[in-house]
């Protein structure tokens, strides 16, 4: 579904939202009081500036009767099929976040890889599909990174393991240019990166990877995944536990300059390497 024709069926959610809402006799501020978010929060779904996670659309059916209308429309809308059932919602809420933090131990975030790059993850996981396929994979990511070119950028901070950094996805030409990236975002002052390195032995997240994702007016959530699945997590308990860990992940980093540096360093080495000649 083209981007145009998405916010269009959004707004239509939105205005049916507000239409069903005003036939019941109840204001934003008590709908969103009975679905557990603010009364501004239910004006910008009726307005379609933000897309309510799948467990409020329920919640919004129960309190309006409306036999499930709003979590039907939902997981219409919701579904992107260039992304994972699983990470589909992850994506909208990236749009909507006004803070990322995010924790990679293998591979660089999708937020900051290149197209070079993305396309040598796409084959090693999908290594009989189509051209066409991994275009579209890599396309959706590339276009996933715009929102660090909005004026109303999140903060996005990021730590990655040296194993990032070490491991030649693509090739060295093709790791060279995605440090280089990194490092040019980290010098814009686009994104903060610090790096984890090997003599740090254990860390706080050993498991995987972790994403924390905040809002203006709306609880944190967080998000992790494995190879196959991803879990999107929004109790309170368990976020504040990803948070922690987090924090001790910051602990164990690098400072930004040594970071920076070591990541000048590795893409240097590779510039180096012969096959890149």
């Amino acid at each position: 579904m083209a981007n145009g024709s998405r916010q269009a069926a959004w707004e239509f959610f939105g205005t049916e939202l507000k239409r069903r809402r005003e036939d019941a006799g109840i204001s934003q501020v008590e709908l969103g009081s009975r679905v557990f978010v603010s009364g501004g929060y239910i004006g910008q779904f009726e307005q379609a500036i933000r897309k309510p996670q799948l467990d409020i659309a329920q919640r919004i059916d129960e309190v309006l009767q409306t036999d499930g209308i709003f979590e039907r429309l939902w997981q219409k809308l919701i579904r992107d099929q260039r992304y994972a059932d699983y990470f589909a919602e992850v994506v909208e809420l990236e749009r909507l976040a006004t803070r990322i933090c995010e924790f990679a131990p293998t591979v660089v975030p999708g937020l900051l890889q290149t197209a070079a790059y993305a396309r040598a993850v796409t084959v090693a996981a999908n290594p009989f599909v189509t051209d066409e396929y991994v275009e579209e994979k890599v396309t959706a990511r590339l276009e996933r990174a715009h929102i660090l070119k909005d004026a109303t950028r999140p903060e996005y901070w990021v730590i990655l393991h040296e194993n990032v950094l070490r491991s030649p996805v693509g090739g060295p030409a093709a790791m060279a240019e995605q440090l280089g990236h990194i490092a040019r975002l980290m010098r814009e002052r686009t994104v903060w990166v610090t790096v984890i390195p090997y003599a740090a032995g254990a860390h706080a997240s050993m498991a995987g990877s972790l994403k924390l994702m905040g809002f203006d007016d709306a609880p944190p959530v967080a998000y992790t995944e494995t190879s196959f699945s991803g879990t999107l997590i929004d109790d309170p308990a368990v976020v504040k536990r990803a948070q922690r860990a987090y924090d001790l992940l910051r602990v164990a980093a690098l400072s930004p300059e040594a970071s920076l540096a070591l990541i000048e360093s590795a893409a240097e080495d590779y510039r180096r390497c012969p096959s890149t000649t």
